[in-house]
């Protein structure tokens, strides 16, 4: 059996890393259970290097680690320091976006899963107990804004996304929620590019399919108030196949992954 020599660099590197990734699970563990909240300021580095008993190369990988992860932001300079972030479903979308762009996915993929999912979430809506008081007052204020702006079509697109987004949140189930949010802001961010092109070329959907596009969200609206499982899943399974298509007709383009402040400025 070979026995593989690592020099005293190496072997430093090596523990230091290990020593980093074990601060960093701790932080990690104290931000995801709420002991640090967002936005909270980490104590400053001196002050870690004391409380973890470890060096200020480990504590810097540390915060190296959380920060390509999405749970903290360091700051700079004179005010510098490291702000807490909660875990964003945006963080959980550009990891799954770089694993799709890494496999060359195309958009057309994320499309269809939405196209399964959504309608899911419109089931499980229609299922709740509670949607009277919860869910369907924001709905129909959806709807009534989205009325109210048909003659605008960038801002009647812009409440139609928000009225998909409300669906997912009002599903009932967390994880659905979740994973929902995850591929939402997904979505978003390829979408992007298509919105951008609308508002510069003006190539919204015509007041005809957006006539359309509303009387569906009233009628998704009303089967879910109704309880009405199935033809919420059917109504919204058509609804979204149609919504997509006028969204995204590059039928070629591949998934590309932004950062969590680019999804941000993007939604």
């Amino acid at each position: 059996m070979t026995t593989l020599g690592i020099g005293a660099e190496a072997h430093r590197r090596l523990s230091s890393r290990r020593t980093a990734e074990i601060v960093a699970d701790e932080l990690r563990q104290q931000i995801v259970c709420g002991k640090l909240a967002d936005g909270d300021l980490l104590p400053g580095q001196k002050q870690l290097v004391e409380y973890f008993n470890v060096s200020l190369v480990s504590v810097r990988e540390a915060l190296r680690i959380l920060e390509t992860e999405g749970l903290v932001s360091v700051r700079r300079g004179n005010r510098g320091g490291a702000v807490v972030h909660a875990p964003a479903k945006s963080s959980a979308a550009y990891m799954l976006g770089l694993v799709l762009q890494s496999d060359s996915v195309p958009v057309t993929d994320l499309q269809t899963a939405l196209r399964e999912l959504e309608p899911s979430c419109a089931a499980l809506a229609a299922l709740r107990p509670d949607r009277a008081t919860t869910l369907l007052p924001q709905l129909v204020e959806s709807n009534q804004a989205m009325a109210d702006n048909l003659n605008e079509p960038e801002k009647f697109s812009e409440i139609g996304r928000e009225f998909h987004h409300l669906l997912a949140l009002g599903c009932g189930n967390h994880t659905m929620v979740v994973v929902m949010g995850s591929l939402e802001a997904l979505w978003i961010s390829q979408e992007g590019e298509w919105f951008g092109r609308a508002k510069e070329e003006n190539a919204f959907p015509t007041l005809a399919k957006r006539r359309s596009a509303l009387n569906a969200h009233v009628k998704m609206t009303e089967a879910i108030a109704d309880g009405e499982v199935e033809r919420a899943r059917r109504l919204a399974y058509k609804h979204i196949d149609d919504a997509h298509t006028h969204a995204l007709p590059i039928s070629d383009q591949r998934i590309q992954a932004h950062s969590p402040q680019a999804m941000s400025r993007r939604s």
